[in-house]
């Protein structure tokens, strides 16, 4: 029985021997303990090194450990560790497509850690690394350095602080001071993960892209293809140039073909003219100088303390060229709505010259300046100081004013010419079959008739925007009708039509993106308050009489 045993027992001894031998298979994580192959070396000394065995190898040394291959002139070989220290012209090369070289090294078999020190170079087919300090873990195949390292390729070249290389991904991650150069641009941020592949960087914190010509783009958020040359930003994004400044929630940037697209939340910016847009969509073209921007987009520009919001479908800026205007127009279509404290008015389109600081109003467009309605085919709006200097009117002028007494006062004709002074109507100059109509009001509050006239040309003459005087200056033929004898149709000029449920309000004119968010109720509470009891009138003085009230003056003179 025993003999039995024994045979068996000798029988399996080679099968557990040859397990033992059998190699691991081929790409897997080397086993722990797997030991540092020492493959050449010019001199072997053994003996201790404070306490601990070693190998002390000297001239064209080299180790293998599965794929990776560790060489230098010197090098300590701890036997109990599993571990290497390599010293002088160290080299570790990976797969034969990494390499690592550097002045000192120390390697743990076991973790398949590698620390490199010293003039540390890192190199695969994409890029080179350069830093001082370099860790490498072989199984996660992830190297990492933290007190600064410089990155190159064949398109760019990138610094940070710290910086994480995936070498099987070909992903980097710098942090800390990180600025990508490339052929065109400088990226500067503190957060950017570069892939070595495809050559595109994704940030994820406050970054910016500084070009040519001065032109720079800001994000807190997205990627830039160092290739293709586009960016594609999120979170706060800007692009700036010396004279606009383009941003919004989203920007798309193409520097090839110099084309932007902003949305969300869209600003631009004049520098020059403290002119701003805002809007829902936002397009550039940098080559033509020329902006447009959709949706709900509400033009403001203050000057003189005067702001000036200007409202259509569709805001579009073209920028000053040599040769041309230098200060840029301002284009408005269609749905435009002007709103300033001293003016309102709508028309269908609409152009600023902001050189000579020119606003022309195409296509039956209607003004509100205080109580006086001005209609025409078409106006232009002249400027100087920000103030209104003069109104122009251009076929078919109408102007209509509303009385105390909700009479309307009317004047008509070919064309006008209405001249302001701080922001108010001063006069009218009526060119061309001149018509009018007036109500004479005694104290405000009675009407004691209706002058009307016709002249080839008039001039009137207003104080805090009220008529004052009229001069009919040719042919003239003016009468006077008292009130017993006014008829409806006599009450009206044709033509005139009063449009002032047209008239755009403040809140309606700036639109979501200006106006201030409304202000939430107060809750009701259910404590009960005394109400305080009203207070005493006060008693007329007896025998007290309203004093006379006088007729507005007003004159008509015939030249």
């Amino acid at each position: 029985m025993r003999f039995l045993r024994l045979l068996f027992f000798l029988l399996l001894l080679p099968l557990a021997v040859l397990a033992q031998q059998r190699p691991a298979p081929k790409g897997g994580t080397p086993p722990k303990g797997q030991r540092i192959e020492l493959l050449t070396a010019g001199e072997l000394v053994g003996g201790d090194f404070n306490g601990v065995e070693i190998r002390k190898l000297i001239g064209n040394v080299s180790f293998k450990q599965q794929n990776t291959f560790i060489y230098c002139d010197s090098a300590y070989q701890y036997i109990g560790r599993n571990a290497l220290e390599a010293f002088s012209n160290v080299r570790i090369v990976e797969n034969d497509t990494l390499t690592i070289t550097g002045d000192q090294a120390f390697y743990d078999g076991d973790t398949r850690k590698a620390r490199m020190t010293g003039n540390v170079v890192m190199r695969d087919p994409r890029m080179t690394l350069i830093t001082q300090t370099l860790d490498y873990d072989l199984n996660r195949k992830q190297a990492y350095y933290t007190n600064g390292g410089r990155l190159t390729d064949p398109e760019n070249t990138l610094t940070s602080q710290r910086g994480y290389y995936n070498t099987a991904s070909k992903v980097f991650s710098f942090r800390r001071d990180v600025r990508l150069t490339t052929k065109d641009n400088l990226i500067t941020t503190d957060s950017l993960q570069y892939n070595t592949v495809s050559k595109i960087a994704y940030f994820f914190g406050p970054t910016r892209i500084t070009g040519q010509e001065g032109r720079s783009l800001y994000a807190e958020n997205g990627y830039y293809n160092t290739i293709t040359r586009v960016s594609n930003f999120q979170r706060n994004a800007k692009i700036e140039t010396p004279d606009y400044l383009l941003g919004g929630d989203k920007l798309v940037y193409d520097e090839a073909r110099q084309y932007g697209v902003a949305t969300g939340n869209v600003s631009m910016t004049s520098k020059k003219d403290n002119i701003l847009i805002r809007g829902d969509v936002g397009r550039y073209w940098r080559a033509l100088g020329k902006a447009k921007v959709y949706g709900a987009p509400v033009m403001r520009n203050i000057s003189d303390r005067d702001t000036l919001f200007l409202a259509a479908d569709t805001l579009m800026s073209v920028e000053g060229q040599p040769g041309q205007t230098s200060g840029g127009i301002i284009y408005a279509f269609p749905k435009v709505r002007i709103f300033r404290a001293d003016l309102q008015g709508r028309c269908d389109s609409l152009t600023y010259d902001r050189q000579d600081s020119i606003i022309y109003l195409n296509r039956n467009p209607i003004l509100w300046s205080d109580k006086n309605q001005l209609t025409s085919d078409s106006m232009e709006i002249q400027q100087r100081r920000g103030k209104i200097d003069q109104m122009r009117l251009y076929a078919n002028a109408f102007i209509v004013g509303q009385d105390t007494l909700l009479n309307f006062n009317q004047v008509k004709g070919r064309n006008m010419v209405a001249y302001f002074g701080d922001n108010k109507i001063k006069k009218v100059d009526v060119v061309g079959n001149a018509e009018s109509l007036y109500f004479a009001l005694e104290g405000d509050t009675t009407t004691t008739g209706m002058n009307k006239a016709v002249s080839a040309t008039m001039a009137l003459r207003f104080a805090d925007n009220k008529l004052q005087t009229i001069t009919f200056q040719t042919n003239p033929d003016a009468s006077f009708i008292p009130p017993h004898e006014l008829k409806e149709e006599d009450k009206t000029l044709k033509g005139m039509q009063w449009r002032i449920k047209e008239r755009p309000s403040r809140r309606a004119t700036l639109g979501k993106h200006f106006n201030l968010p409304a202000k939430a109720k107060p809750k009701k509470t259910n404590t009960k308050t005394k109400k305080s009891p009203p207070k005493a009138k006060p008693k007329a003085a007896p025998n007290a009489k309203k004093p006379p009230s006088r007729p507005t003056p007003v004159r008509a003179a015939v030249n």
